[in-house]
């Protein structure tokens, strides 16, 4: 007896793989969608943690006080106001001490162990603090201060600091700090270590910064230090 032999043409194998992979998407196009996966949700501040982590001494607090008073208003011209900052601002600092983007030899060993819960409520209590106005003493810079702050130094391309920090040093919630009544050791020292190199965090403000003389940054930081 003779076997009957059938021959598959390459057509045919080619109509069968098409067939098959126009069932498989048929198929999958019937499943239902899989839901992306949500974000981990990110708890409110709270503003009385804030409080009790800014105030209490380790192991259950960090002491903030100690260098920036309970209401965040330092009496240590070396050391900043936070009182009344945006806490964005606050936050975005805290967390590149922690990350070491900013360098501190003091700032980075007291976040270190803050988790970023710690660090959102410890900014959102200053934020709800109001700050204390301070005053400038620099009589004989204050014109040339207020010339930068207001107006910038056109023929070197220094842009008016008021243009990102508000004319009376609020700044924009979210975008750019707020600088009116901080002390002016404070805010010359910043400057100076985004023109020399200490402080990198901030590609604008070095480029600001980077232009800027001694007496120029004595000058806008005194009169920066009177603005409310």
């Amino acid at each position: 007896m003779k076997l009957c032999t059938f021959r598959v043409s390459p057509i045919s194998l080619c109509l069968g793989a098409l067939l098959g992979v126009a069932v498989s998407l048929a198929q999958a196009a019937e499943e239902p969608a899989k839901p992306a996966a949500a974000p981990p949700a990110v708890a409110k501040p709270d503003p009385a943690k804030g409080d009790t982590l800014f105030n209490t001494a380790p192991p259950n607090g960090v002491s903030c006080a100690s260098c920036h008073n309970a209401d965040g208003n330092s009496a240590i011209a070396a050391n900043p106001k936070l009182a009344q900052q945006h806490p964005e601002y606050i936050l975005k600092q805290l967390q590149e001490f922690k990350g070491g983007k900013r360098k501190s030899a003091v700032m980075q060993p007291m976040v270190a162990h803050l988790s970023e819960q710690d660090m959102r409520d410890i900014s959102w209590f200053l934020g709800s603090k109001a700050v204390k106005n301070g005053f400038a003493k620099e009589k004989d810079l204050v014109a040339l201060g207020e010339r930068i702050y207001r107006g910038g130094i056109p023929d070197r391309m220094i842009p008016a600091c008021a243009g990102c920090h508000s004319p009376n040093g609020a700044g924009i919630p979210a975008q750019y700090p707020r600088l009116g009544g901080q002390h002016a050791d404070y805010t010359g020292t910043q400057l100076k270590a985004f023109r020399d190199g200490g402080r990198a965090n901030s590609a604008q403000m070095v480029g600001v910064a980077r232009k800027m003389n001694d007496r120029e940054i004595r000058a806008v930081s005194d009169y920066i230090a009177g603005l409310r």
